[in-house]
């Protein structure tokens, strides 16, 4: 121990005494550890991290599961499968839902969550004050009680203790408040408070799918064993009600992650295997540095071993004096990664992340740091200490010995700057893959118009306007009373509209063409729009008409579908003579009514209404025909949109003072945040592309100047026999670029690889995108040159009279 404290203060004071090469040799080393444990807090809490519940291990979703996909739940079927299964201590169920909580008369948007008794309790969230929903209150009529989310309590309550009790109004009715939840997770989720879930007798049913299920396992019961059990289950509801259960079973998965897209999972653990070549790149580079500096320390090492000192010793020396300045760097990197951690939260796009994720510099996560530290700190400290232990001591010994130029130690040093080009290369392949998918993106048809639109929700309840007459009559004068303000050309009404996506996904028939088993039905979008809704949005029919005011309730239902529909089901006949059988859709009643045929009397461009990414088969009917209370609005503007939105919102409060506008936004903007993902994706990974650009310059400039330093005296004589300044500089060009080209080689192979891994993340990419390849091969290239130049300059102005006189 005595002989490892005395390495390490003479490895300190060598560090001391060269500032320059500490430095340098810290901040490249606090840059691949910065990235590597930023990018790792990340995935530790997404994908790594307990969930912060009651044994969450315990705790799983249930789905329905029809035609290999999973779905949503009817309360029939979540009511037989809290009954019947044999495996779940509690079986709960919950929902979305838009409220508006009136504070001091003024309406304001929340997100609420419907929660039948005992979903809290599933979870095992502590209450700082009050208690969870009792089990009569999950009952119609006893179902007027709030439990508010801690960051609601404290922020719209100023987080008044004697809140319990007190009356709140939502929806234009009174709440009682019973409970306030502790901080924690639940102030990372989208909702903000939990009312109770009550089901009506008309909701009672197996056929309209709207739950979300939440279930505790039994202390001892596996995943696997509870779905063996709910398998069971299904198969007894599906004999019992064959209508709407033949063909359906249910999944039971663990709740942890179960809600993140996996392709944001797959591009996690890219990230993090990007960041790891950054790692490996600085490693590789400070490794090149000791190399250099071992080569200036022979004499020293060779005195050493000259006096007694053994390879073991000799390699323990350098070992200790690597750890060290590893040490150092990785103490910087925590800095540089709480920087990073922070910049990447504020360009993350919400919700990108489970709500559950506390993303932050942890224990976990700085034990991965200290890992990275002393896997870094031996990584490149093994070549100085192996270079020391080989050490001819005859040669060292002699004056003007130039062993450190052996051809061994060149090619070390070759091998890796080597290294660090291919890993630079596929690095930036991955990263300049990624810009391409987002120019894609960004220069996609989205078959409609994006400027000058206004975007906003209306939340109305059901109860508000509960006959079909009265909201078709509210909306109208809506859009009456909007369509006669200053700087606005058209308006509409619709469930779904581009970009936000449509509410509702529904099975139908082609009338004539009907299938026998229900489950295998086919699926389309479905929403309702006024005629308004084309002209507003730019969207063209391509075949037939649009809707006009005639078509009205009572006149003959008539559809319109989109481009993409017809060429997934009516390839070979003409649309235009077809029905579709759609089953009712009925406001305030979660049950689906009678089938309704719908005559196609149009066809439109297909429109991205999910993002620019795909298009879906949907169905539009006009909203007199199926009108629906909560809808979302659209306005075309001859100027800037948000200029208007005062307007309509005084126009809407002389309607109805209980009815928020939510979301108001530009389309512009809504375009925009659905690329979120793709543009938080294109600057991470070309943030640390540039990073590895930048270290394997370095390195490559690195071993050009110290190979031009320990060739002065060759340079000097060949200057001296004749050779010119050009001579001497393509030479050493010659040899720099070699040695970039053959990295360069190496690379492709890695950047096929990471191509493949992220295909399914990219855009409208081929399996090989010889464009961003060539272009970042290019790039690399170009910077590799220009590293090489700047040495092989400096080898010209060798003077060969001092070169000779020096040797």
């Amino acid at each position: 121990m005595r002989n490892r404290w005395r390495d390490l203060q003479f490895g300190l004071r060598l560090l001391r005494k060269n500032p320059g090469f500490t430095t340098v040799a810290v901040l490249a080393l606090a840059l691949g550890i910065g990235a590597n444990t930023a990018i790792f807090s990340v995935v530790y809490a997404t994908l790594l991290a307990p969930l912060p519940y009651d044994h969450p291990d315990r705790i799983v979703m249930i789905w329905s599961k029809v035609g290999g996909g999973r779905n949503v739940v009817s309360a029939g079927d979540f009511l037989d499968w809290q009954r019947q299964n044999t495996t779940l201590e509690s079986v709960t169920a919950f929902t979305g839902s838009q409220m508006s909580l009136s504070i001091s008369n003024h309406p304001e948007h929340v997100q609420a969550e419907p929660s039948t008794p005992g979903f809290l309790h599933v979870l095992g969230q502590p209450f700082l004050l009050g208690r969870d929903f009792l089990p009569e209150e999950g009952q119609v009529g006893k179902d007027h009680e709030v439990i508010l989310t801690y960051k609601l309590w404290k922020n719209r309550f100023g987080a008044d203790r004697n809140i319990l009790g007190k009356q709140v109004r939502m929806d234009g009715e009174q709440y009682t408040v019973v409970g306030v939840l502790a901080p924690g997770a639940t102030d990372r989720v989208q909702s903000e408070l939990y009312v109770p879930l009550a089901f009506k007798p008309e909701q009672i049913n197996h056929e309209f799918h709207w739950l979300l299920i939440m279930g505790r396992m039994k202390p001892g019961v596996t995943v696997a064993q509870a779905n063996v059990d709910m398998q069971s289950v299904t198969e007894h509801i599906a004999d019992e009600f064959p209508k709407s259960n033949q063909g359906w079973s249910a999944s039971v998965e663990p709740l942890q992650n179960d809600f993140l897209d996996r392709d944001t999972i797959r591009a996690l653990w890219i990230l993090l295997g990007a960041v790891g070549f950054v790692l490996l790149i600085a490693c590789a580079n400070v490794a090149n540095l000791l190399l250099a500096r071992g080569t200036a320390r022979q004499r020293e090492v060779a005195v050493r071993g000259a006096l007694g000192a053994t390879r073991g010793q000799l390699f323990s020396q350098f070992l200790t004096e690597s750890l060290a300045l590893a040490t150092f760097g990785g103490a910087l990197g925590v800095a540089l990664a709480w920087v990073f951690l922070k910049a990447i939260l504020v360009l993350m796009p919400p919700f990108t992340l489970p709500s559950e994720a506390d993303v932050r510099l942890n224990i976990p996560v700085l034990l991965f740091t200290l890992g990275a530290t002393m896997f870094a700190g031996i990584l490149f400290g093994c070549a100085p200490a192996f270079q020391a232990m080989d050490l001819n001591l005859n040669d060292a010994l002699k004056e003007g010995g130039r062993s450190g130029v052996g051809g061994t130690r060149k090619r070390v040093r070759q091998a890796l700057v080597l290294a660090e080009f291919s890993l630079a290369l596929t690095l930036l392949a991955a990263a300049g893959l990624m810009v391409h998918s987002f120019w894609n993106l960004t220069h996609v048809d989205m078959g409609f118009r994006t400027d000058h639109i206004l975007t906003f929700g209306l939340p109305m309840p059901a109860e508000r306007r509960p006959q079909p007459e009265q909201m078709i009559t509210f909306y109208r004068q809506i859009l009456e009373r909007v369509q006669a303000l200053p700087g606005i050309t058209s308006a509409s009404v619709s469930k779904g509209m581009p970009v936000r996506g449509n509410y509702f996904g529904m099975p139908f028939d082609i009338v004539g063409k009907e299938v026998a088993d229900r489950s295998q039905r086919r699926g389309a979008s479905f929403s309702m729009v006024t005629p308004g809704f084309f002209p507003t949005f730019g969207i063209r029919l391509v075949r037939g008409r649009a809707f006009t005011e005639a078509d009205a309730a009572g006149s003959i239902p008539v559809a319109i579908v989109n481009f993409e529909f017809v060429k997934r089901y009516f390839r070979d006949v003409d649309p235009l003579r077809q029905r579709l059988s759609v089953e009712q859709l009925i406001p305030g009643v979660t049950n689906l009514g009678p089938a309704i045929e719908w005559q196609i009397i149009g066809v439109y461009e297909s429109v991205r209404n999910r993002g620019p990414r795909r298009f879906s088969p949907e169905i539009d009917v006009p909203f007199a025909q199926s009108p629906w209370p909560s809808v979302q609005m659209a306005v075309r503007t001859t100027g800037d949109p948000a200029s208007v939105s005062k307007s309509i919102a005084a126009v809407v409060n002389s309607l109805d003072p209980d009815l928020p506008m939510t979301d108001v936004k530009a389309m512009d903007q809504l375009l925009d945040e659905s690329m979120g993902g793709d543009r938080f994706g294109a600057v991470l990974f070309g943030t640390f592309a540039a990073i590895a650009l930048l270290l394997a310059v370095f390195g490559i400039y690195g071993v050009m100047s110290f190979g031009v330093a320990q060739r002065k005296h060759e340079i000097g004589l060949r200057m001296a026999l004749g050779a010119g300044s050009s001579q001497v500089l393509s030479m050493i060009l010659k040899e720099g670029m070699t040695l970039g080209a053959i990295g360069l080689l190496i690379g492709l192979a890695g950047a096929y690889g990471v191509g493949q891994l992220m295909r399914n993340l990219l855009f409208e990419i081929g399996r090989i995108d010889y464009g961003a390849i060539s272009a970042v091969a290019a790039v690399l290239m170009l910077c590799a040159f220009l590293a090489c130049y700047i040495p092989a300059r400096r080898a010209t102005q060798v003077d060969p009279l001092v070169a000779l006189r020096d040797e």
